[in-house]
């Protein structure tokens, strides 16, 4: 990467902004710049340079001043919610927002958990990579039983760039013709372990209807000749990807998107600028620019451009539509149907079972998978559903042997336990849930009225609370992990229900989500304001339903089909 490439003050009139560098952003980014356009990526945070800055991999714990732990006084005073995430450890710490800068405030006895990663790729480089595509019935959700607004599009329209997007990211897994699930362009899938294999047998005899299957992941098993030319090789299996991966192994803005946008010399980077606002323009009915604070200096800078790519997450690119207000938009720019805000969306994994798997002493595996195994959501359409909710849940997981760590509460002492220590454990098997979350008008995000952040800007304030739904849907999530894990024949089955707040599955979802209707919408079908025909928002804000799938591969494919819209009507003169 080129340092020219980043700019700070500029006249320059671009062809297009986008605003985030994360999934989406570079995504947006790249099609932009392949098409001939100058783009202008705008990032609240700092620069992460591809290999360079992954300063914890390859790290081993025991060269870790703390083997892998964060100090508590730090966690405290930077990290009180970021700490809640899987990922977080001293060796990726690093790539997480610290909350002091971060402020936002849950109403009343609420709880949400807003998991930050402001850095130059976002929280590309802490996915968890795993990648599908949504079903028809998911995108007739809401409209066969009522709840949330009926999606503008249907898979047809999307199918052409889910390939699009998984040629170029790479995307492991099998064809299984499963009707929820539709099949991605695929690499290779990873391999199932033999006591995997064993309990994916005994669940599909004793449930037809439930397929247990290798997760789909971003992840280059088999790099094909687009992926070599980027620069990126075949996984290792390390399963240490948050700490940023060197081979470009996962999919990521940096290993991907980004040089493919900067090869173009198409693009132009402005790091360490907080979007305060959109810049309207009442005469022309258009967005002229951005208005941006210095995440280092707070000073005020403005950019300008033919069209807006708001790619900020969810949250994010809701927090700057709603503070960019003018005479036109006194609540919020595109938000002439009142919904922006509205709707907040994650997923549930509040449920689950796990147990031992007998046997096997003799097999093991080699490396560490990045992924473990998915049942697919079987209750995916109304007649296949529960009495007592709507929608339904997936359920993940896999196989694995204990390691040398659960002796730290088994007793023992001299060679024997020392013998013991370095031997592998028992088998283990477990199942967890994913569930959907409906759309509801009273799960909001809005500005506070009087606190803001060091910014100036209005700190978030979030009310967002699982529904009956989600709750009766995790009993019954728990009680089928249980069932199937008895019958598949794990052994001291334990379930669970847990009480997690929303946010904790980083999937937000809403707020701006599409529509037919402006009335009722803040984007149309193609990702554009249904007010603004140059302002269009194509991350998880955009969505109407949560459906069951990991969002990230759908933001994608939005992303690029968006982006292929917004150029032909710039070409025509309608943008």
């Amino acid at each position: 990467m080129s340092d020219q490439m980043y700019i700070k003050d500029t006249d320059q009139v671009y062809d297009a902004i986008v605003v985030g560098s994360g999934l989406s952003g570079g995504w947006a980014a790249k099609e932009f710049c392949e098409r001939g356009l100058k783009t202008l990526m705008i990032e609240r945070g700092r620069v992460i340079e591809h290999r360079k800055d992954y300063i914890g991999e390859g790290v081993p714990p025991w060269e870790m001043p703390m083997r892998g732990k964060v100090d508590n006084i730090l966690l405290e005073q930077r990290y009180r919610i970021q700490k809640q995430c899987y990922a977080f450890n001293d060796a990726t710490k690093h790539f997480f927002g610290n909350d002091r800068d971060l402020p936002y405030t849950t109403k009343d006895d609420t709880t949400f958990s807003w998991i930050r990663a402001n850095q130059l790729g976002g929280k590309s480089l802490l996915w968890h990579r795993q990648s599908y595509r949504l079903s028809d019935h998911d995108f007739a959700a809401n409209s066969l039983d009522g709840h949330g607004n009926d999606w503008p599009v249907r898979y047809a329209d999307l199918e052409k760039w889910y390939g699009h997007v998984e040629r170029h990211a790479g995307i492991s897994g099998a064809k299984e013709g499963l009707e929820q699930l539709p099949d991605s362009e695929f690499l290779p899938p990873f391999e199932m372990s033999k006591p995997e294999l064993d309990i994916k047998a005994a669940i599909e005899k004793a449930f037809p209807d439930r397929k247990m299957i290798m997760g789909r992941m971003a992840h280059l098993t088999q790099p094909t000749q687009l992926h070599i030319d980027q620069g990126r090789v075949q996984c290792q299996a390390r399963n240490e990807c948050q700490k940023g991966c060197s081979f470009g192994a996962y999919f990521s803005t940096q290993s991907s998107t980004l040089p493919a946008a900067a090869a173009t010399g198409n693009l132009h980077i402005a790091p360490n600028s907080v979007v305060h606002s959109l810049i309207y323009d009442e005469q022309s009915k258009r967005v002229k620019g951005v208005r941006i604070i210095d995440n280092d200096t707070l000073a005020e800078r403005e950019y300008y451009g033919k069209v807006v790519f708001l790619c900020a997450s969810t949250l994010g690119s809701t927090q700057i539509m709603l503070n960019s207000k003018s005479k036109a938009f006194p609540d919020g720019i595109a938000n002439s149907s009142g919904v922006l805000g509205h709707y907040l969306m994650d997923h549930n994994y509040n449920a689950g079972a796990s147990g031992d798997v007998p046997g096997y002493e003799d097999e093991y595996y080699q490396g560490r998978r990045p992924g473990g195994i998915i049942i697919p959501n079987f209750q995916f359409e109304p007649k296949r559903g529960k009495k007592n909710y709507l929608r339904g849940y997936a359920l993940s997981g896999g196989a694995y042997r204990e390691g040398w760590q659960q002796n730290a509460t088994n007793k023992g002492f001299g060679a024997e336990f020392k013998q013991q220590v370095t031997q592998a454990g028992k088998w283990r098997f477990g199942l967890h849930a994913q569930g959907e979350m409906l759309p509801r008008f009273e799960n909001t995000v809005k500005l506070h009225s009087t606190l803001k952040d060091k910014w100036g800007i209005p700190q978030l304030e979030i009310n967002c609370r699982w529904s009956d739904n989600e709750l009766d849907m995790m009993k019954d999530a728990a009680d089928t992990a249980d069932e199937t894990l008895k019958i598949a024949g794990v052994e001291n089955v334990h379930s669970y229900v847990t009480q997690g707040p929303p946010g904790l599955a980083i999937h937000e979802l809403g707020t701006a989500r599409m529509g037919h209707d402006p009335k009722d919408s803040v984007l149309n079908k193609f990702n554009q304001t249904h007010d603004i025909n140059n302002l269009f928002v194509t991350d998880g804000a955009s969505f109407s339903s949560s459906a069951v799938q990991n969002p990230s591969l759908t933001f994608m494919a939005l992303t690029a089909r968006a982006v292929d819209y917004a150029v032909s009507e710039m070409q025509q003169g309608r943008i």
